[in-house]
């Protein structure tokens, strides 16, 4: 192989080969300068290590990730294949973490579960009706859902009626401070 063939493009690689072999010296020069190398060269090990951390800590999430949806994949699918019976206890409070994320108000809906059947009675806005009710109806264990809500249209409807039929649930417009200790 010559190092300047006769073609057209020799030139530019001749050039190409010199640019690179200064760039290279004045990369050398730059790092191996004896008064101020000594900085230069820690400057580049840590960037390179901060660099490498940094990656490695990417990584590591990335896998524990991939690692949590693999075990959420197979749990899914083992409750796909595995019947099992939910107790009434448990499905209300499946339910009723279920409407934190359904409504604007949860307290003012009472839950009871009997035997997979759910019996919601309280108060909920009309926008809010159809999201509570295909919510719960997707709550594991749930068989059937029996709608004995109060729909108000607007808020101001709504307002008067914070506490659900029974009276479990607390007024969440007004609070009264907590008593300091003297």
């Amino acid at each position: 192989m010559k190092f300047f063939p006769t073609h057209g493009d020799s030139v530019i690689r001749t050039v190409g080969i010199l640019v690179g072999g200064l760039g290279l010296g004045a990369a050398l020069m730059y790092v191996l300068d004896p008064e101020r190398g000594k900085r230069r060269r820690a400057i580049v090990r840590d960037k390179t290590l901060s660099g490498a951390r940094k990656t490695g800590d990417k990584i590591a999430a990335r896998s524990r990730d991939l690692k949590n949806r693999a075990r959420g994949v197979g749990a899914e699918l083992k409750s796909l294949t595995k019947s099992q019976e939910t107790n009434d206890p448990i499905l209300e409070e499946r339910v009723r973490a279920e409407l934190g994320r359904a409504v604007a108000r949860p307290a003012s809906i009472d839950v009871v579960a009997i035997a997979g059947t759910v019996i919601l009675s309280g108060a909920v806005r009309t926008n809010e009706l159809d999201e509570l009710l295909s919510s719960v109806r997707g709550v594991p264990g749930v068989e059937d859902v029996e709608n004995r809500l109060e729909v108000y249209e607007t808020s101001e409807e709504l307002r008067g009626r914070t506490g659900s039929l029974d009276g479990r649930a607390r007024n969440l417009d007004r609070w009264e401070p907590a008593e300091a200790d003297s």
